[in-house]
């Protein structure tokens, strides 16, 4: 069993991480803002999410906070385009490279991604939970689409995210109203995959998260590559991608073992290679 624990970065950029059985922990950590994202953590998170991409010793990541709040947004006190003097191209450059960036990088994981929504997800924190690969809530959990309170446009990939999960007039209906969503709601809609009281949400977050490290590593990536393609591309493009994915991962330890082990009538013993 691998362990580790850090909280580098400055007093507004903390996201504690440690590994245990092969899951990676990324827990966004300033509660007295529920978790408000300021530039520095949302780059340190997409930092620990290519680390967790690279490194074999993970097969799975699990994002969660601390305290009432999953996340709620961007931190809009820390400054920038978006709030200060600025000049034409200057937000679009800064939603490029930020929050854009970070809802990327969860997509773009080469390990399943859990979100564990402990409270309040609002704005880019709705949308960072939504990018994840499968996300659980506690019954406490909101959800809000916050934009629209402020005046703005929705970002971090807002309106491409909920089409997908809900359909476009149900995404319309979140993102004009700005609503706060409950839990129970969220489930309904297909927002999230379950809802479980809020003293079983870390345990059943890394109870998921393991099992899925203890399995076919690579599968589970080209899986979630081909889904993640699958609403972008035609029949065609998607039945090449499925064909190309096949023939890379019949190539894996894992794949073999799972091969073997179904000939020999036994339960796969899977090394995430």
């Amino acid at each position: 069993m691998k362990t580790s624990a850090d909280t580098s970065g400055g007093p507004g950029d903390r996201v504690a991480h440690h590994v245990l059985d092969r899951v990676a922990h990324l827990t966004l950590d300033r509660p007295e803002t529920l978790n408000a994202l300021t530039p520095g953590r949302r780059d340190h998170l997409i930092r620990r999410l290519a680390g967790a991409s690279a490194d074999p010793d993970v097969g799975a990541v699990v994002i969660t906070g601390t305290g009432r709040g999953f996340c709620a947004g961007a931190d809009l006190r820390s400054g920038g385009p978006a709030t200060g003097e600025r000049v034409t191209g200057d937000v679009a450059r800064t939603l490029r490279l930020g929050a854009q960036r970070l809802i990327a990088a969860v997509l773009d994981c080469e390990k399943p991604v859990i979100a564990a929504v402990n409270g309040v997800a609002a704005g880019l924190g709705a949308h960072l939970a939504l990018a994840c690969d499968l996300v659980l809530a506690a019954e406490s959990a909101r959800f809000t689409e916050v934009f629209v309170r402020r005046g703005l446009v929705p970002d971090a990939g807002g309106a491409y995210l909920l089409p997908r999960l809900v359909g476009p007039q149900r995404a319309k209906e979140l993102m004009f109203f700005g609503d706060t969503v409950t839990a129970a709601d969220a489930e309904r809609l297909g927002l999230v995959n379950r809802v479980v009281p809020d003293d079983e949400l870390s345990a059943t977050a890394h109870a998921w998260a393991a099992r899925l490290a203890a399995g076919p590593t690579r599968a589970l990536v080209l899986t979630k590559q081909l889904v993640n393609a699958s609403l972008d591309t035609d029949r065609a493009t998607a039945f090449a991608a499925e064909a190309a994915a096949q023939e890379i991962n019949l190539t894996t330890a894992d794949a073999r073992e799972g091969l073997e082990s179904f000939a020999q009538r036994r339960h796969p013993r899977f090394t995430g290679r």
